[in-house]
Parts: C-alpha cells; structure tokens; sequence
C-alpha cells in the first residue's frame, strides 16, 4: 500500500492545528532560525505543542533548516535541532549537507528543493547521501518526476500548488544583488514580483513598467494521479507565510482530491495519517489569494506563464463593468456577470488592470450587481473585473471550520467488585487499557443502566478528537454499577487522554555517506543572479526558435536606473539574468 501525504505549509502551530483539521498528513514549520522564511518564525514550545496535537493522528511535523548556514553559526543551527527533535518534530527539510554529519540527530532528513534537484545525477546525489526524502525543483516535467522516481530509493516529494519562483529553486542571487537581503538567507524581497521597463542595446523602451519576471500560481489539482503513479508520496503546498483562511481552504480541496483518488484505488493508495475530516465549508481555491494558474512545465512544453499584468492577486474573474456613475461622493458600479449566480456582498474586494497596472477597490455596499464604492481612478466600463476577497466565503470558511476525529474500538469489562476495565484500540492500531473503581450502587435497571454507560461513552470527545466506531460491553452475567453521566463523561477523558500518540518514525533515518570535511558551507555570490526556463521573449512573442520573430539582439530589464542583463540559451531553453558589467 503507498501512503499518499498532504504536505501543509504553517507560518505558526494556529495555522498548523487548522491544517490538520482540514485533513494535512503532515505540516511544515519553520523554528527559531535557519528556515528560508525569515518572517515565519516560532518558538520551541510553540512546535511542541504543534506536535503533540498532530500525533495524535499520526500526522507528521517537519521543521525547516534550509538556509544557508555561516561558518561561525554551525553550533546555533546544531543546537536548535536538538531542541526541535527533543520537541517531537518527525524530520528536518534541509538544504547544508553539513546538517547529515550530525550524529545526535537520528529522525529522517530531507533533501529541501533549495538543493535544487531537477536531474536524476543530483537525486541520486542526496539519496546516496541518506537523505529519507528528496523535494524536487518544481519547473521540471512529469516525465522527468517518473524518471527520478525510478532512480531512487528515498521518498520523493513534489509541490502541487502555491506560488513559483521563477527561477530554478536555491539557484537565485537577484534580491541580495538589488537589496544587500539574500533569498538563501530567507530574506527574499521578491525581486520577480518588482516592475521592469524591457529595453533594448540602444536604449529604446520595448515594454514599459510591467512585472516581466512574475509568474502565475501552481495548480495541479488534476495531476495528483498522475503524480502518484509516477511514484510521488507527497503533495506539497506552498505558503508558509498565508493566512489561515488560504491554509484551509488549499487543504480542504487537495485533501478531498486525494480522498477521490485512494476510493478509485483501495487496494493500491492510502492517506499517510489517520482521523476522518467532516463537516466544515465547500473549498474552492479560485476563491482565495492567486495570480492566476499554471501548471508549469509538467507537460514538458513551453506556454504563457506570465502574471506580467498583475503580479499580485487578481481573484475570480465575475465579469464585466457594465456602468460607472457617481454616488454621493462615491461610484456606483455596475457589472454584468460572466455566469449565472453571481452574488456580491458588502466587503467584497475587486481588482482590474488598465495600461497603469493593476488596481483594487472595496465594495462598501453591494446589492445585486451593483456594487457602491469609493471613488477609484481608472474604473470604467468595458474593463474586465475580479473579485479578490470573496467576503461570504471568508465569513464561511471561519464559521464553518472542519472537524477531525479519530475512530477508536471500545470494550468495556465489568467485574463483580464493579472493577472497571476500558480497553480501547484506534483505527490505526494504538492501544490503551484505563480501569477505574467504581464505588457506587447496582443499578436496578439493568438494561437502562446500560444503555447510559452507552451513550455518554459513545458521545465525542471534542478536547480529544476521537470518537467511538463500536462499543461492547461485558459483565460476565453480573450486576451493572449505577453510574451517573458525569462519571462516565470523565472516565470517557481520561480514556481520550491515554491514547498514546503515534510514534515518530525514527527507523527511518537512513546511514550517512558524508565526512564533515566534505560538508559544504554557505555559498558565494555566482553569475548568473537568476536562472529559469521562463522566458520574457516568449511570452512576449519575440522568440526566434518557436515564434519565428526577428532577433531582438541584447535586452536589458530596468529598474530605478539599474540594468539587468538578459541572456538567451534557445539550445536549452532557459533564460539568465546577470548584473550588466
């Protein structure tokens, strides 16, 4: 049976708790330091209490270690995964090979995608090494994901949604260029994300103020089979700096697609954690935080995969402005609907884009299609029009959170001295054995006595997360105790309260192949700053291999005076970005 995990991103333990509740197999979390999102950062205790709640459904916490790591910082880095491992974290994302020599660590690592693994060679690089699991650079092919697949002997994690970094991953100097702050130091400013002029050897200005190196959103939603049956165990979701309300919904639709795909293969795939999800909001990440989709490069096959327009979040396109009038001081806005069922609501966020960039407006009141607003330069009628925030969803995905909850079989032993034995086992086989001594009188009415100890015991327990799947009872033909509820509720917590979490997968760290004197430390700056499979002159219609255009000779982003340098490797495919010399 393969094990399929849904792999959660969490800036803090609030966010962590809701993605499990949403149905993540397992978390990611950066700690005090050292992981590549300098902003996300959470104390030891924090991740403790992290851990504690998500084993109990044999859910999974990796912490993040993926910077690079100076050389008189070794000792702090080493000291701060002792205190993760010590805190019950199930394995490290790192990307220092330094990290593997560490003798004292003994729960798996894995292989960050800031090592930029893209090749079978470097696969087998970091499997060689002892890695128990290896994340690969998201701008390859499904065909290369099968390949590496096969060639390895570890685990093999893949993204399946979020954002992208338009260069290949660990392979980008462009923020500490521009900025003094490195993306290896999880200081990224987002340099893809800035707006540009394209310029040619001459000067002229061939695209004015667009964000020329921002790229949609990943989706790949539809892909899941394909990517499980090319040997991918992990669906990674990007945002370890999103809010709650982005976690849960990405969760909620990805999990239920791995739900569909284990009930179309039962004997083939299974969820890599335990504990059934239910209730809670319809999720729909067209709805949420997104430049638009892609699915990059899994067909192997170049495509449009610029969010040059609008390199922040557009939302759902609704349709059309139709009228723009003013409105006691404000606009009244009418749309026409792209479909049927169009519902606005008051607080709802919008976004067009003209010539200008992109713009944003809050609809203070709406009623039907019209939408009452502050005044906002550049709205008119014939631009087509997104809703960014969906007011009504957000409220419901607040009000209407999941829950998840453990089965577990329960067999109730009464003895003849009221001696009480509980014995329970959960859905994935932990037992636990709880007695009480029951000081009270025999119940007159057998069967109504029972019949009590039966409903309070089957009742869930919501501090606890587990509920009862079946429930025997067994007096050996003897009395039954008069039990009220409230005692019953309490040995029905304590009962809760014992079931062991489930165990970390320790056995699973792999022997390591590296000396420390062959352990690299932290890297020097490197021509080029950027290297992608992105290209501005495709997306731009200038490409002479695929477009037929006319050679562009050299261009040059520009921004606030200073020049980048563009290079072209049409043989490969892939475009460089290097400081102009």
């Amino acid at each position: 049976m393969f094990a399929l995990e849904l792999l959660a991103p969490a800036k803090d333990k609030t966010v962590g708790i809701a993605a499990i509740d949403c149905g993540a197999d397992a978390v990611y979390i950066g700690g005090p330091g050292f992981g590549n999102r300098y902003a996300a950062g959470n104390s030891i205790e924090d991740i403790r209490e992290l851990c504690g709640y998500a084993h109990r459904f044999g859910v999974r916490i990796y912490l993040t270690v993926n910077t690079l790591v100076y050389d008189d910082e070794w000792d702090e880095v080493h000291s701060l995964m002792l205190q993760a491992q010590d805190a019950g974290v199930d394995a490290f994302i790192f990307r220092e090979e330094r990290m593997l020599t560490f003798d004292d660590i003994r729960i798996p690592m894995h292989a960050s995608t800031q090592c930029d693994i893209r090749t079978v060679e470097r696969a087998r690089h970091f499997d060689a090494l002892g890695c128990s699991r290896i994340i690969l650079e998201r701008g390859i092919s499904l065909d290369d994901v099968r390949k590496i697949c096969a060639a390895v002997s570890c685990e093999v994690e893949f993204f399946v949604h979020g954002a992208l970094c338009v260069c290949y991953s660990g392979d980008c100097r462009l923020s500490a260029y521009l900025d003094g702050r490195s993306a290896d130091r999880g200081e990224c400013i987002q340099a893809c994300r800035s707006l540009y002029d394209l310029q040619d050897a001459s000067g002229r200005t061939l695209v004015h103020n667009k964000a020329l190196l921002s790229m949609r959103d990943f989706k790949l939603l539809d892909r899941l089979e394909d990517l499980a049956a090319a040997g991918v165990c992990s669906f990674k979701i990007e945002g370890r700096l999103k809010n709650a309300s982005y976690v849960k919904n990405v969760v909620r639709e990805y999990s239920l697609a791995l739900d569909t795909l284990v009930k179309k293969y039962p004997e083939r795939y299974c969820r890599a954690s335990f504990g059934k999800v239910s209730g809670g909001f319809t999720p729909d990440s067209d709805k949420t935080f997104n430049r638009g989709y892609t699915q990059w490069w899994m067909d192997g096959k170049r495509d449009r995969w610029s969010s040059m327009d609008a390199p922040k979040s557009m939302g759902e396109y609704i349709g059309e402005v139709a009228a723009v009038r003013p409105s006691g001081g404000g606009l009244q806005v009418s749309v026409k609907p792209a479909g049927r069922g169009l519902l606005l609501a008051n607080g709802d966020g919008f976004a067009f884009s003209d010539a200008s960039g992109v713009h944003g407006f809050r609809g203070d009141r709406c009623e039907g299609l019209t939408i009452f607003c502050k005044r906002t330069d550049g709205l008119r009628p014939g631009l087509r029009l997104y809703r960014n925030v969906n007011a009504a969803f957000e409220k419901e995905i607040e009000a209407r959170s999941p829950h998840r909850e453990l089965s577990v079989d329960v067999d109730v032993k009464i003895s003849g001295d009221f001696l009480i034995e509980l014995a329970a086992e959960t859905e994935d086989g932990r037992k636990v054995v709880s007695s009480f001594n029951a000081d009270v009188e025999r119940a007159e009415n057998r069967e109504r006595a029972e019949a009590m100890l039966r409903e309070q015991l089957g009742k869930r327990s919501g501090a606890y997360n587990f509920r009862v799947r079946s429930l025997s009872v067994d007096t050996k033909g003897g009395a039954m105790p008069l039990l009220s509820a409230s005692t019953i509720n309490s040995m029905r917590r304590c009962l809760a309260s014992d079931i062991p979490a489930c165990e970390r997968l320790e056995s699973l760290r792999k022997p390591v192949r590296i000396s420390p004197a062959s352990a690299f430390g932290a890297g020097v700056m490197q021509e080029p700053l950027m290297l992608t499979r992105y290209c501005i002159r495709y997306e731009l219609g200038l490409c002479p291999k695929h477009q037929g255009a006319k050679p562009t000779g050299d261009l040059f982003l520009v921004n606030n005076g200073r020049r980048l340098a563009l290079k072209f490797d049409c043989t490969r495919c892939e475009m460089s970005v290097c400081a102009e010399k």
